[in-house]
């Protein structure tokens, strides 16, 4: 049987499939109690539309897994961060194309960034072309050296 922890973390974000629910860091919890397992997550933001798709995949990542009862509990507090995604998780947003956050610098200064690395040909020269994006956690950019646009993954 594969392990209820294991069986969560390989949830893909139903928004940005390239990362898991880990990599993206709202994975905040899992835990066995009594034959039961809770899952403790964090939405990116107190509004996203993914976490009832976010929880239903949970349930069936775990019923495959061998573990039919299970809870998920949703907290705020303290708040997801873009400093939550993993290495890894800024890594495959890269590969996928789409431009990871930098740090948000949660409990200290937040570094100003004036553009960002174009995640298809790596160059600096960027601009942001609409601040709302393909989901509410991105935004719409393009590259003045390939042209092309991508999207960048908002620090928050």
């Amino acid at each position: 049987m594969v392990t209820a922890f294991t069986a969560v973390a390989a949830v893909p974000d139903p928004e940005l499939r390239a990362v898991t629910i880990e990599e993206l860091g709202i994975l905040r919890d899992v835990r066995e109690e009594g034959g039961r397992v809770v899952v403790t997550i964090t939405p990116t933001y107190s509004g996203c539309p993914a976490m009832d798709v976010i929880r239903a995949d949970i349930g069936a990542a775990l019923r495959s897994a061998g573990h039919p009862d299970a809870e998920v509990v949703t907290v705020l507090s303290p708040p997801w961060s873009t400093d939550d995604i993993t290495d890894a998780g800024r890594a495959k947003l890269a590969a996928a194309g789409i431009s990871p956050p930098g740090p948000a610098g949660r409990g200290g200064p937040v570094a100003l960034r004036l553009s960002v690395r174009c995640p298809l040909c790596g160059s600096p020269d960027t601009e942001e072309i609409s601040r709302f994006g393909s989901t509410a956690c991105k935004a719409l950019w393009r590259c003045r050296a390939c042209a092309e646009p991508f999207d960048h993954f908002k620090a928050l």
